[in-house]
């Protein structure tokens, strides 16, 4: 029973080790409760809720459809794209949100074979 209880004990100490504290969006936001969008990073959204994570990440494809003048919305493809975003982040949390937003983008095309 002892060597049951270490070994639980051990796994989730391991378990809980890769556990980070989330950060609330609202942590990045002006004293009138404005985020600068163009200067968020990486780590602010691979390192925030979920939900939060995904409101932003809807803004983002917003913001995008609008420069490019369209007009519909594809959930699969935002939920796979912001997934794929949210990765990228998370392997370079020092670079603008954008600028991972235009990675994949123009990664995307170019799997599509747009030049």
């Amino acid at each position: 029973m002892r060597k049951i209880l270490i070994l639980v004990t051990t796994v989730l100490a391991l378990a809980s080790s890769d556990v980070q504290a989330q950060t609330d969006l609202t942590a990045y936001a002006d004293a009138e409760g404005y985020i600068d969008v163009q200067a968020l990073t990486c780590a602010a959204l691979a390192g925030t809720w979920q939900g939060d994570a995904d409101r932003l990440t809807t803004w983002y494809s917003g913001w995008y459809n609008g420069l490019a003048k369209k007009h519909f919305f594809n959930i699969a493809r935002s939920k796979e794209l912001e997934h794929e975003v949210i990765l990228y982040c998370k392997a370079n949390p020092q670079i603008r949100i954008i600028e991972a937003i235009d990675v994949m983008l123009k990664q995307e095309r170019f799997m599509s074979g747009f030049k």
